[in-house]
């Protein structure tokens, strides 16, 4: 996805393809990386030591959001295993990669500890039966979709994935979808502003690209005016 100065390249954190598509994207001269990373999960992923989850951050972040995280890491972590990929490692990738090319790297992702805060606080009732009983049975009612875990899924397939994840958990989606892309779209367009001569790399999950490619646009008007 192309915008003037910058180019959006969506990713799947656990596929060895996205390590490819990194590697061969930074064969070109980019003078930024932006990547789908706040501080915190920067920090974990350069210093590659395990990363607990105290449980006294329940009460900054909430119950809801304190295990969310837990059981995302875990079924991550299960996934990478299967591909032989550790999640986040495209992430790791462009870092060091834009490092080794003298580019400079952005963070442009909301704070972990924020969008986990968030999803304790809008997660419904309703939302929450349903995320139990899914669990149980299998996501989605235990409709099986075969998905090779080695790729990144293709556009048709992460639209009708978001599709689904919006009609069934409309607060989930918001805050860990549609709210982090409003945050990302504004930190690019910050940079896009700032660097109007800069070629600008910008790496996110690839449920994020679409639409996020979709709110640079929308968002840069205002801060070139800036």
């Amino acid at each position: 996805m192309q915008h003037r100065n910058l180019t959006i390249i969506g990713t799947s954190h656990i596929a060895r393809q996205s390590v490819k598509l990194i590697k061969e994207a930074l064969q070109q001269k980019y003078d930024i990386v932006a990547v789908e990373l706040d501080a915190a999960r920067y920090q974990g992923l350069m210093s590659q030591e395990k990363q607990s989850l105290n449980p006294a951050i329940i009460r900054q972040i909430g119950l809801q959001g304190y295990l969310f995280a837990v059981i995302g890491k875990f079924v991550q972590k299960k996934l990478g295993n299967m591909t032989g990929v550790q999640p986040g490692s495209e992430m790791l990738t462009a870092v060091e990669l834009a490092k080794k090319h003298h580019a400079d790297v952005f963070l442009i992702d909301r704070p972990l500890q924020i969008t986990l805060k968030r999803f304790s606080q809008k997660l419904s009732w309703k939302e929450k039966g349903k995320l139990f009983a899914d669990v149980v049975s299998g996501i989605f009612g235990g409709k099986k979709m075969r998905i090779d875990l080695n790729k990144v899924p293709e556009e048709e397939l992460i639209e009708t994935l978001l599709l689904q994840l919006k009609e069934r958990y409309p607060n989930m989606y918001l805050v860990l979808v549609e709210e982090r892309n409003h945050y990302m779209a504004s930190q690019l367009a910050k940079i896009m502003a700032k660097f109007p001569d800069k070629k600008i790399l910008c790496v996110v999950g690839a449920g994020h690209g679409k639409e996020l490619s979709a709110l640079v646009e929308k968002k840069r008007p205002k801060f070139e005016a800036v």
